[in-house]
């Protein structure tokens, strides 16, 4: 039986969701995985849009709890860092234990994007930490993400893929999604 993964990311917000993750889902099966997509819900009917939102985090969830692990798309998505949903998407994989990979995009690091978000106006402050102008640290680890995500997922011994897409197709360019699914595949 293979290994089914969650694919994590915010895809399903873009205007042409459903080609996107066919295309991801094509790709995990040919190295042997289930996918399971979040834009294959089924949502049951609510009688409001709160009860509607409700239906569908609890249908995500039933889907990452059926899935054998994930793989989490941390591109930038409408702004500096990754989607909140899929930020904690990666996060309820991790505390369950299962098997967690991630990519991005975008090669500059957190940092370099925190930085670039204050115009590079960086301080060292009187603590010797780095400071944006509004007095609040920046976390520079030399990670792709907040630390908690890229190392939630390398201590767990996942890949941590980066690729430096072309702007024009940072949600087509599948080169980091593919080496986490070659990773995850030599695992065996």
């Amino acid at each position: 039986m293979s290994l089914k993964l969650y694919l994590a990311g915010p895809e399903v917000f873009l205007p042409d969701a459903r080609a996107i993750l066919d295309a991801k889902a094509d790709l995990t099966r040919a190295y042997g995985f289930e996918p399971i997509c979040p834009g294959d819900l089924v949502i049951p009917p609510a009688p409001t849009k709160h009860q509607f939102g409700l239906n569908i985090s609890e249908v995500d969830e039933g889907f990452m709890n059926r899935a054998d692990g994930v793989i989490a798309n941390l591109t930038p998505f409408r702004g500096i860092a990754a989607d909140p949903g899929t930020v904690f998407e990666l996060g309820y994989m991790c505390g369950a234990g299962k098997i967690v990979a991630c990519y991005t995009n975008v090669a500059d690091s957190h940092y370099q994007r925190s930085a670039d978000f204050y115009g590079g106006a960086v301080h060292v402050g009187e603590d010797g930490r780095k400071r944006a102008p509004d007095g609040t640290m920046l976390e520079d680890f030399e990670m792709i993400e907040n630390l908690m995500l890229h190392g939630g997922v390398e201590r767990r011994g996942g890949p941590v893929a980066v690729h430096a897409a072309d702007p024009k197709r940072l949600w087509t360019d599948f080169t980091a999604f593919e080496q986490c699914l070659k990773a995850l595949a030599g695992r065996g």
